[in-house]
């Protein structure tokens, strides 16, 4: 268990709904969120002040967007987990955030309890997605017909490529255990190997490089 509760800094131009989410998380057990903004101005100092465990990012913010938000920080926070918040009908910015570096993404519809549960997610590494976002983000990577990159990986297992389709589908590591029969902290095992096996060091990078490479 964590010795201290998890601290959320919150990015949202909607005052409501920034209140509100601020609210919910510091209302629930284990989370924090001490640092909300309308923006993302001076967005490396903030982060450096408020050392958070994970950036709850919208997608579309006035001055600097949250995809540009998240390319910035990127480069001097490379391991800090991002979830970002978006609508439904935000197909191309949802790609550009998948490929700006964004770990999940999540409908700004999401009830309180699973928006809980995909921070946690994002935290231990995942990529939590809702069902409609993945399918989405599947869909528009397979349009992109990317070209296969190159330099060395190593084979995935069966085992493994069916892990990683799973979670392109929305999956959280929960229901991929339950949808295979496994232990959820054997497909955290998976999962870690599928990140070593790619270099990567998020599910949507391997996503992504699983697609470009005709590994699903």
């Amino acid at each position: 268990m964590r010795a201290k509760d998890i601290e959320i800094i919150l990015f949202e131009d909607n005052k409501d709904i920034r209140e509100g989410v601020q609210m919910i998380l510091n209302a629930s057990p284990g989370f924090s969120c001490n640092w909300a903004f309308a923006d993302c101005s001076h967005l490396l100092k903030r982060l450096h002040t408020s050392n958070p465990d994970v950036v709850l990012m919208d997608i579309q913010m006035p001055g600097i967007s949250g995809i540009e938000a998240v390319a910035e920080l990127r480069n001097e926070f490379p391991h800090l987990p991002v979830l970002m918040q978006t609508v439904f009908e935000d197909d191309a910015k949802v790609f550009a955030a998948v490929c700006a570096g964004a770990n999940g993404y999540i409908l700004k519809t999401t009830p309180p309890v699973k928006l809980l549960e995909a921070i946690k997610e994002v935290l231990e590494g995942g990529s939590p997605m809702t069902p409609s976002i993945a399918t989405k983000v599947l869909k528009m990577f397979k349009e992109q017909n990317l070209k296969p990159q190159t330099g060395n990986y190593e084979e995935l297992t069966q085992r493994e490529k069916e892990i990683l389709s799973l979670l392109s589908e929305g999956l959280s590591y929960k229901m991929i255990a339950h949808e295979l029969c496994i232990k959820t902290e054997t497909v955290h095992s998976h999962i870690k190997k599928i990140y070593y096996k790619l270099h990567v060091s998020s599910a949507t990078e391997a996503i992504g490089k699983a697609l470009r490479n005709r590994l699903l």
